[in-house]
């Protein structure tokens, strides 16, 4: 607590006063595990046109099993958000493959 200070109310028949107080607080730091880094996937694969057309031929195949399964379920949009989410995660996983960390020496 840094100051404290009372304030007296309009209500002068009354003897509760108003207490106007600083504080300063630390505030922890939540720390989370290792699992939660950003996925980068390595699009300069992208630039070659045989892995280009590789990606689109296996993302159009996953999106048209998706679109049969979301057809023949009644589901909601975050249902679908979900399953396209999924659906272009695993391709690049497939196809494209992670991003190799270069450290600077």
């Amino acid at each position: 607590m840094e100051d404290v200070r009372t304030r007296r109310g309009a209500d002068i028949a009354l003897d509760h006063h108003l207490v106007v107080a600083n504080l300063k607080l630390k505030l922890k730091k939540n720390w989370t595990s290792g699992q939660t880094a950003i996925q980068r996937f390595n699009t300069a694969f992208l630039r070659d046109t045989d892995r280009l057309n590789e990606f689109k031929i296996a993302l159009n195949n996953r999106f048209q099993a998706l679109q049969d399964l979301l057809k023949e379920v009644e589901t909601t949009m975050e249902d679908k958000r979900k399953g396209i989410k999924e659906a272009l995660t695993l391709t690049c996983q497939e196809v494209l493959g992670l991003m190799k960390h270069h450290h600077k020496e």
